[in-house]
């Protein structure tokens, strides 16, 4: 398994922007597809955006609620996986999670159970 670890966070205003990166160990990092996940006070652990496996960057897809506001995309040089933030918003204040696909050179997916892996969490709160 690949081992996540997510520095960052922070406190940041409403119309700011914020990275995240996820480094990760091991030099299979390369073979899977990367995610952001999060999760807000009382709510369930949501998808944000996921990149490919990729030699070179990779496809991306983002969730709705995100689009043209975030962007994900990876180093596969440096092992890390980055979550540029724009534009936020007090509603993208949560734990924000990475995570890796169990499956090396898998489809691209979007689903929850299909991260084998994941990051420690680091929170991003968004004052008004």
């Amino acid at each position: 398994q690949v081992q996540l670890v997510e520095p960052g966070g922070g406190l940041v205003q409403a119309g700011g922007s914020l990275r995240l990166s996820c480094a990760a160990s091991g030099r299979t990092f390369k073979m899977f597809n990367m995610a952001w996940f999060r999760q807000a006070p009382g709510k369930e652990r949501e998808f944000v955006a996921v990149i490919s496996w990729s030699w070179n960057g990779g496809i991306t897809y983002y969730a709705d609620s995100v689009k043209g506001r975030f962007t994900i995309y990876r180093d596969n040089a440096k092992n890390t996986v980055y979550l540029q933030i724009n534009r936020l918003k007090p509603e993208d204040t949560a734990v924000y999670y990475c995570a890796a696909d169990q499956t090396p050179y898998g489809p691209i997916t979007v689903g929850n159970s299909d991260f084998g892996s994941w990051g420690q969490g680091t929170q991003v709160t968004v004052s008004s």
